[in-house]
């Protein structure tokens, strides 16, 4: 199979975390691995000096005009998620995508992907923290905000920055095969195929001890997820009636109290899963579950993994 060639679109401010991916991942190696590298060419709407968001410059080789020959195009990042990228930038990945190139958007470089028109009726996903601005500017995109990256097909998106690993990994691994995608992971002490989604990186609302009801039944909760923890003892505890707790709940929290009380059990059990060899029944009987089969359950709902895999992942990240 011949070795395909990379456009990696830079735009003014990048990260030069994000930019490096694509060539992190696919480029050369050092020293030299058994699979030929890809090509890759780093362009900009306007050739030059751009300036980075760690404060120095780099000199952008390539317009646009890379875009028109590459097998494959990668936007890995993109500076505002509220407006538009420039219209030469949308023009060229629509144009790409339509003589078949494949097009990779990282990060918020998903946001320009989108703005070419090609992920309308796609299944996508980009960074959690923009998920509601990307569903408000792209109502027609199936937006997967827990995916660590979607492939669909001539289209792949990845989410933050250390998923881009993940989706050029893949990306890798879709063209020249698992081993070699295998090989390139363990030099970048990555994981070849990171199990889970974005859910095991957003922030959980956080409850702290205050002077609120709400707060108190929290930070009481929190201290017996071991037992049960029915609403009427919480809202007795914020000496509130049901109802009314509930609904100050959901203001306080953004959930419902079954499902915060939930994922604090799991978030309890991840904790005992990477710092104690404990067996996963008593880990399921330390936070409250009725059964390492419904630890389970709700461990695979929550984090899209088990919990011995996520146990796994864990250690062999913490050994490297």
């Amino acid at each position: 199979m011949p070795v395909p060639s990379v456009a990696v679109v830079a735009f003014d401010g990048i990260s030069p975390f994000h930019l490096a991916v694509p060539s992190l991942v696919l480029g050369p190696e050092s020293p030299p691995g058994e699979a030929e590298p890809w090509t890759i060419e780093v362009c900009a709407e306007r050739p030059g000096p751009l300036r980075t968001s760690a404060g120095y410059e780099i000199v952008v080789p390539r317009g646009l005009e890379a875009t028109a020959v590459a097998d494959i195009v990668i936007v890995p990042w993109w500076g505002d998620p509220s407006t538009p990228a420039p219209v030469p930038v949308v023009a060229a990945i629509r144009a790409a995508h339509l003589r078949g190139a494949t097009i990779v958007g990282l990060c918020l470089g998903v946001f320009p992907v989108a703005d070419a028109g090609i992920l309308d009726g796609m299944g996508a996903t980009t960074h959690w923290k923009w998920t509601e601005t990307f569903r408000r500017r792209f109502p027609g995109v199936r937006l997967d905000p827990a995916a660590l990256y979607v492939d669909a097909g001539t289209v792949l998106t990845g989410a933050g920055a250390s998923a881009g690993i993940d989706t050029c990994l893949h990306l890798l691994a879709s063209r020249v095969g698992q081993s070699a995608a295998n090989r390139v992971a363990r030099r970048i002490v990555a994981s070849p195929h990171r199990r889970g989604g974005q859910a095991q990186f957003i922030e959980q609302p956080a409850v702290s001890a205050s002077d609120d009801p709400v707060g108190r039944a929290c930070e009481w909760a929190l201290a017996h997820l071991d037992g049960p923890l029915p609403i009427d003892e919480l809202a007795a505890r914020a000496h509130l009636s049901r109802s009314t707790f509930t609904r100050a709940f959901r203001r306080r929290t953004g959930s419902s109290v079954a499902r915060w009380v939930v994922q604090q059990r799991v978030s309890r059990a991840r904790e005992l899963l990477e710092r104690t060899d404990l067996a996963v029944e008593a880990i399921a009987d330390a936070c409250g579950f009725s059964g390492a089969a419904i630890l389970r359950e709700h461990f695979r709902a929550e984090m899209d993994t088990t919990p011995a895999s996520y146990r796994d992942a864990f250690r062999a990240g913490a050994s490297g």
